[in-house]
């Protein structure tokens, strides 16, 4: 992801996007808040982005990025709550 040129940051955008939703999704449903629940690896969402977007056009990116932004968001009061409970947001 380091070397996508900067006309194509697009793409880097999408795979923070995907990365978000994931982590939000994975406190939610394992109820835990730990650094390796909220902060794992980059692989998951890069192999994502490999599989699914990766060969799209541009707009396609962005309405990725929407739909994994509407996923986070949806995902993100729950997960604040777990999180505050564990003292960890």
């Amino acid at each position: 992801m380091q070397e996508i040129p900067l006309r194509q940051a697009y793409q880097r955008v999408l795979v923070q996007d995907i990365y978000r939703a994931q982590n939000l999704e994975r406190i939610v449903q394992t109820g835990s808040c730990d650094c390796e629940i909220q902060f794992p690896s980059w692989d998951a969402a890069e192999a994502v982005f490999r599989e699914s977007y990766a060969s799209d056009e541009r707009w396609e990116m962005l309405q990725a990025s929407d739909a994994y932004n509407r996923r986070a968001n949806a995902a993100r009061p729950a997960a604040k709550a777990i999180c505050d409970a564990a003292g960890n947001w």
